[in-house]
């Protein structure tokens, strides 16, 4: 048996260059993981089989199915997964679970493949899974699937809240399909945070996400949101990923704290949580 933590992340920017000719986008994107963990637990077993503790979840809608099959082994086994990160919420569950399992199962079974190798794979099941296997802070280029390790800042605090908006299957598609040409940029915003990274600094009026152009159509209610949040204190209110999960970031941890037992107050659904 082996156990598996799969952490969450923030973008802290988010910037899309262009459609490219084989139809993804062309990103640039800092990634943060956040101490907002799925656990996974793996054992062998006949056949393959998964079980999870959060209601609505599928495996058939999720890419973990993908791992197993893309590592070509005819092996039983039996995947718990004990879900905190909320569901398509821009946060990165699915893929870091699935960057998870792949960990795990390379350990359970002995495989011993390289880093290298597990990458690859990674990258094949879906685009963010590679920063899930060596979290941290990180530049995502391409589809995502190229990784940058860069310098943490110092410790951040995040106030997380997803709003209760219509979503659906297929949402990170759909925030692409409905950019267009002029929400384009060249990547600055995120080469200079990159530079102040490499600097030992961190400056927060970077945080940048092309996706907050679009989120307001694609998420009917998500302005209500931010801006209640913004009532509660908030300096500012950002879009988690593709959405629509909102953020609020603190230098302080009883800054977030107190912001935090706000939102609990006003029983939205929160999270307290810090970079890791």
């Amino acid at each position: 048996m082996v156990t598996v933590r799969a952490p969450a992340k923030i973008n802290l920017t988010l910037e899309v260059l262009g459609k490219r000719a084989d139809g993804y986008h062309e990103i640039k994107s800092i990634v943060q993981a956040i101490a907002l963990y799925d656990t996974l637990v793996i054992e062998e077993a006949q056949g393959v089989t998964f079980e999870c503790d959060m209601p609505g979840w599928e495996a058939e809608k999720s890419v973990l199915h993908k791992v197993v099959a893309a590592l070509g082994i005819k092996r039983g086994v039996k995947i718990k997964i004990g879900k905190r990160i909320p569901m398509m919420a821009g946060l990165g569950g699915d893929s870091s679970d699935a960057a998870a399992l792949l960990q795990g199962l390379n350990e359970l079974w002995s495989l011993k493949l390289s880093t290298r190798k597990l990458q690859s794979i990674a990258g094949e099941i879906g685009s963010d899974v590679p920063f899930f296997l060596n979290v941290g802070t990180a530049l995502m280029e391409g589809r995502g699937e190229k990784i940058q390790k860069l310098p943490s800042p110092s410790e951040m605090h995040f106030v997380i809240v997803v709003p209760d908006v219509t979503n659906a299957p297929g949402k990170t598609a759909r925030m692409y399909a409905a950019l267009k040409k002029e929400h384009f940029t060249d990547g600055q915003i995120t080469e200079k945070l990159v530079n102040a990274l490499h600097n030992g600094s961190f400056d927060k009026t970077l945080l940048f996400n092309m996706f907050e152009n679009v989120a307001g159509e694609q998420f009917p209610g998500l302005k209500t949101y931010q801006e209640h949040l913004l009532k509660l204190g908030a300096s500012a209110v950002h879009l988690a990923g593709a959405g629509p999960a909102l953020f609020t970031l603190f230098k302080q941890k009883a800054d977030a704290a107190d912001y935090y037992k706000k939102c609990i107050d006003q029983k939205l659904n929160a999270y307290l949580t810090s970079s890791l």
